[in-house]
């Protein structure tokens, strides 16, 4: 067996691991027998000299055997899993499994809660007063089989080496690396049992991956790494230059949610479900084409399918399911705001980081994983990049608690905010289809 500080020593000078070598780095992390300054040094020398696919396999694999696994075979022979690398105002996972889900697909979904400027799928799931999303796995099983639905928070017991490993990269600068978001990602999603994976990367400056090329880089990495690994995934490159949808922020977020499911939704929202949707169904072989599948989930909207699959799985998980027909159930900020355009134009920068700033300025995000989170503030936005504004018109609704976190936000939303003569051309939502 190598020494660690040999195998370090490998990687900074650009070798390349075997399979063998990367399971004791792996076991090293989850034993403590590699102490975390090796570990920070070694995921330092991967930042600067990248990992080959085959590495990047041997550690997505290696990361997923350092716990437990889910078995979920005895729910179908497809099932569907779907995640996001990130994004403001991105509340797809809360259109998305229940439209799914109406179709017949069982959907089993562990998502986890956000660090940075907003919570995640679980923390805006605990907007609706009682839902529990603390679920035993045999529990979780017996959901499924009865509703066709379950989302739960992710169990430790499920690829710790990545916890230990992302836990370090956080305080090390070494996050931004391909292959270590890469394994981060499809380890998990390895572990969770499903074997249809759909993966919607994000660019933009909203998301974590910048530009383009990086997503695109991204995108060809997990994609490649599930082949490796036997496991079918689709990558959907999509923009977060400006926020998702409309809302962004807990309550307001999952009210914009149910509004999609009854067919009143926002277009960019709608119509990303829509795609990631009929993408699953394909890979599924429930239809024979994406526009076959987009007929099938538009059908489901407008019948009322998809929202009562969100009914049940808020009534299987103890929530208030009056909620779905009373907003008012949703817990309500003391101050709501219009931020107004000072001149005629169109819109040319609705930019999402500067829109999350001022949410998590409000208190819709956390530093630390203990931190809470004030569901009910958030800014709804009203116009969006290539519309159309007048002078006093409406640009974004701000809702706050405080006085002096108000008026943090209204400068960050100046920030956000740019307008222009020339109507700009309205811009790309769905970029690229990777593994389709």
């Amino acid at each position: 067996m190598a020494r660690y500080v040999d195998l370090i020593y490998k990687k900074r000078f650009g070798g390349e691991h075997t399979k063998q070598e990367i399971h004791q780095i792996v076991n090293g992390v989850i034993t403590g027998e590699m102490p975390d300054y090796q570990i920070s040094a070694w995921l330092m020398a991967i930042c600067i000299n990248g990992m080959t696919l085959d590495e990047t396999a041997f550690l997505t694999e290696e990361i997923v055997k350092s716990g437990e696994t889910i078995d979920l075979s005895s729910l179908g022979e497809y099932v569907i899993d779907k995640h996001s690398t990130g994004g403001v105002g991105d509340k797809t996972t809360l259109v998305l499994t229940p439209l799914l889900s109406s179709t017949g697909i069982p959907i089993a979904k562990l998502s986890g809660r956000g660090l940075g400027h907003t919570g995640g799928t679980i923390d805006k799931l605990e907007a609706i007063e009682g839902l529990n999303t603390s679920i035993p796995v045999d529990k979780f099983l017996d959901q499924v089989k009865k509703y066709g639905i379950a989302v739960g928070g992710q169990t430790a017991k499920l690829a710790p080496a990545d916890k230990t490993l992302y836990a370090i990269r956080d305080v090390t600068a070494t996050v931004d690396s391909i292959p270590l978001i890469a394994a981060s990602v499809v380890s998990k999603k390895i572990a969770a049992g499903s074997n249809v994976i759909i993966l919607d990367v994000k660019y933009g400056t909203g998301a974590f991956m910048k530009t383009v090329a990086e997503a695109v880089e991204l995108a060809n990495t997990m994609v490649e790494v599930g082949n490796r690994l036997n496991k079918q995934i689709t990558c959907c490159v999509t923009s977060m230059e400006q926020p998702l949808g409309c809302a962004v922020g807990h309550s307001l977020e999952v009210i914009e949610s149910i509004e999609t499911l009854k067919h009143k939704g926002p277009e960019d929202l709608t119509e990303l479900c829509l795609t990631l949707g009929a993408v699953a169904l394909t890979k599924s072989k429930m239809v024979n084409s994406i526009d076959e599948g987009k007929a099938l989930l538009v059908k489901n909207l407008d019948n009322g399918e998809a929202l009562k699959k969100f009914e049940d799985l808020i009534k299987a998980q103890e929530g208030d399911i009056s909620v779905i027909s009373d907003y008012s159930k949703f817990r309500q900020a003391n101050i709501k705001h219009e931020f107004k355009a000072d001149n005629d134009g169109y819109v040319l920068k609705c930019d999402a980081l500067s829109i999350a700033r001022a949410c998590k300025a409000m208190g819709a995000g956390r530093d630390k994983k203990d931190d809470p989170i004030n569901m009910a503030v958030g800014v709804v936005v009203k116009k969006k990049v290539a519309d159309k504004v007048q002078s006093g018109e409406t640009l974004a609704e701000i809702y706050a608690d405080e006085d002096q976190h108000l008026q943090v936000a209204i400068d960050y939303l100046k920030q956000a905010y740019e307008l222009t003569d020339k109507q700009p051309e309205k811009p790309v939502l769905i970029n690229k289809m990777i593994g389709a």
